[in-house]
C-alpha cells in the first residue's frame, strides 16, 4: 500500500494479528484494534461478538477490515461443548464484523478461514474452487464463509490459511522443544500432506489481498505441500537432531481428542489464486524455510 490507510483487525493479538499489526504500523498504516472490553485506548474499538454489538461509529471511515478472531482448534480436546465454542466463535464473529463491514463499506474486507474447507483429501490436490469437505472443520469453514458474505458488495478475500510456520508459537512452537531434545518423529504414517506456509509470508501475503483486486476463497499456503514425514526430517536437520521417535496414531487419537484427525488427516492444498495473482513466496520450499525460522 502506497498510501498510508486505517485498517480495522479484530484477533490483533493472536500469532499472526500480532505479526500483521506491527508490520502495518512500520509501513507507516493506523491499525485500529477491536477488543471485546471497555476501550482504554485510541487505537481500540469494541465490539462483543456473542451479542453482535460493533462500534459502528468508531469504524466508520476505515479502509480495510481484517477478521482474524477465533478460538484455537488445537487448544483443548474436541469435547462437544468446545466444537460448539470452535464454531460460534467464529459464525458469530464474523456475521457480526460482515454486518458491520456491509453498513461502513470499506474498500476490502479480509476474513479468515482456513484449509479445514477441504476435509481429507489424500494425495489429491485440492484448488480454491474445489468443494467443501465432509468432516467437522469442513462444516465449521462452510458456516465460517458463509457469514462473510454478509458483507455484500464490498470486496471480500476469505483466506483459507494452513499450517502457519513461526518459532514463537503454533505447531512449530510446540514441535520445537520435542525435537531440541531428540524426541520428535512422524507422527502416525506420516504419509499424510501438511499444506504450510510461514508467518512471514502470511502477513506480505495478507498485505498483497489488500492491494490486489483479488476476492473469493484464497489458499494461504505455499505451491510446495510435503508429507509429515519430509516435514519433520527437514525440521531435524535444520536443528540438528535426530527423528526418531514416531508418535502411534492411537496415541494421538487417545491424547487429543478429534483434532487427532486434522494432525493425522492429509490435506495437498495448491495455492492457485495467489499464484495467478501474481504473488511470490519468499519461503516456497520447507528446508529453506526451516532452516532460516531456527536461525531466527
Amino acid at each position: 500500500m502506497t498510501v498510508p490507510q486505517r485498517i480495522a483487525i479484530t484477533g490483533a493479538s493472536g500469532l499472526i494479528g500480532s505479526a500483521l499489526v506491527g508490520h502495518l504500523k512500520s509501513e507507516g498504516h493506523t491499525v485500529q484494534r477491536l477488543v471485546r472490553r471497555a476501550t482504554v485506548a485510541p487505537d481500540e474499538i469494541q465490539w462483543d461478538p456473542k451479542t453482535g454489538y460493533v462500534d459502528i461509529e468508531a469504524l466508520r471511515g476505515v479502509d480495510a477490515v481484517i477478521h482474524l478472531a477465533g478460538v484455537g482448534v488445537g487448544d483443548k480436546r474436541w469435547t462437544k461443548r468446545y466444537k460448539s465454542e470452535i464454531l460460534n466463535s467464529r459464525l458469530l464473529g464474523t456475521t457480526a464484523i460482515a454486518n458491520a463491514v456491509a453498513e461502513v463499506k470499506p474498500q476490502v474486507f479480509i476474513s479468515a478461514s482456513a484449509i479445514g474447507w477441504y476435509g481429507d483429501s489424500g494425495n489429491r490436490a485440492v484448488v480454491e474452487s474445489d468443494s467443501v469437505g465432509n468432516d467437522f472443520l469442513a462444516a465449521v469453514c462452510r458456516e465460517w464463509e458463509g457469514a462473510a458474505d454478509l458483507a455484500g458488495d464490498v470486496r471480500t478475500v476469505k483466506l483459507r490459511t494452513g499450517l502457519v510456520l513461526d518459532p514463537t508459537g503454533g505447531a512449530l512452537g510446540r514441535m520445537l522443544p520435542l525435537f531440541r531434545f531428540g524426541l520428535g518423529g512422524k507422527l502416525g504414517s506420516g504419509k499424510q500432506w501438511w499444506s504450510w506456509i510461514t508467518l512471514h509470508d502470511v502477513v506480505r501475503a495478507i498485505i498483497f489481498a489488500l492491494e490486489h483486486p483479488i476476492a473469493g476463497p484464497v489458499n494461504l499456503t505455499t505451491p510446495n505441500p510435503v508429507t509429515n514425514q519430509e516435514f519433520t526430517a527437514a525440521l531435524a536437520r535444520a536443528m540438528n537432531r535426530p527423528a526418531l521417535f514416531p508418535a502411534p496414531a492411537i496415541a494421538l487419537k487417545i491424547a487429543l481428542g478429534g483434532f487427532a484427525s486434522e494432525v493425522l488427516g492429509s490435506k495437498k492444498v495448491m495455492p492457485n489464486a495467489l499464484s495467478d495473482a501474481g504473488f511470490v513466496w519468499d519461503y516456497p520450499h520447507i528446508t529453506n524455510a526451516l532452516t532460516a525460522l531456527i536461525d531466527q
